[in-house]
């Protein structure tokens, strides 16, 4: 039975054992899932099997900077409950420092790059999983650097300095000093925040995003028309998906968003006048905009079915 990459990472993901053992478990039961289960746990590989398999849609996000570099951190946990827990949020607090040396934003390399007091983040993210009792994974991290300006961190809902639901990073690349720039990435890592934007800029976008925009509004107009009993000529049509898909797109990047500070001026604009104003140019080259959570699809389980399974009276 031949095997994916992809099923080396599920098995992986469902027994917490090293990348190089379920591969080597894949390989010795040609690719049967649940009997590389069996041999792993059969060979003490997989302790915290039945928690790995548990979604992991809480926890926190970290944010570190450092000079002129900063990164993000999202690490996920079972319960709102861990995030509160000293062990799980200097785990966090950690890793991301780990993540601020780090070469690239490759999760895998982090997880195998050595953890301050010894071992790996692997190592320590296994024994917490253990210790606290939930599934913890470290999910995504991204950083963010200029040549020269400032990164300007933001955490919104924290829960301790640096962690918190929605870590934001803001990259600005001028020669003004730090008493012009910080307030400034400030104010736009609050605006990050609040707005959600997908991309720096509209060319940014993802273009199936903006194909999947253009659709829904060619068939919104052809819906409308048909319940007035007409007919909408193809150019027509097209124009109107050409409007919308600006529209999305301007609504979407960064750059273009109107600045809820003052629900007026574009982003890109107020960069602009803080450039101006401090006799120099400033560009707004990157962001990170980590919300813990997001993507991640949350089970919705019957509590008293999980009783009533548990006793055997379900």
């Amino acid at each position: 039975m031949a095997y994916t990459a992809t099923d080396v990472k599920n098995l992986r993901e469902r027994t917490g054992a090293g990348m190089m053992d379920c591969k080597k478990a894949m390989d010795e039961t040609g690719g049967d899932m649940e009997a590389a289960v069996d041999l792993l746990r059969a060979k003490g590989l997989a302790a915290v099997a039945k928690k790995s398999s548990r979604t992991a849609a809480e926890g926190l996000v970290g944010v570190a900077v450092s000079g002129t570099r900063g990164v993000a951190v999202e690490v996920n946990s079972e319960t709102d409950f861990v995030a509160k827990n000293e062990q799980f949020q200097d785990f966090v607090r950690k890793t991301t420092e780990v993540a601020l040396g780090a070469a690239s934003d490759d999760v895998e390399a982090l997880k195998g790059a050595a953890y301050p007091g010894g071992g790996t983040v692997a190592d320590k993210l296994t024994n917490n999983v253990a210790t606290i009792g939930e599934n913890q994974q470290v999910r995504r991290m991204k950083t963010v650097a200029v040549k020269q300006g400032v990164v300007v961190p933001y955490m919104h809902n924290a829960a301790a300095p640096m962690l918190g639901k929605i870590g934001v990073l803001v990259a600005l690349e001028s020669e003004a000093g730090a008493d012009v720039l910080e307030p400034l990435g400030k104010q736009i890592a609050m605006h990050i925040a609040a707005a959600f934007p997908q991309a720096l800029s509209a060319d940014d976008l993802d273009p199936t995003v903006l194909e999947r925009e253009r659709k829904i509004a060619l068939d919104k107009a052809v819906e409308e028309a048909a319940k007035n009993g007409k007919e909408i000529p193809a150019d027509i049509l097209a124009k109107r998906a050409d409007g919308a898909v600006a529209k999305f797109a301007k609504d979407n990047a960064l750059l273009s968003q109107v600045f809820v500070m003052d629900n007026k001026t574009p982003i890109a604009q107020v960069v602009e006048q803080a450039g101006k104003a401090a006799g120099t140019k400033i560009v707004l080259t990157d962001y990170v905009r980590f919300q813990l959570g997001e993507g991640i699809e949350k089970e919705v389980s019957d509590f008293a079915a999980e009783v009533a399974a548990a006793a055997g009276l379900g």
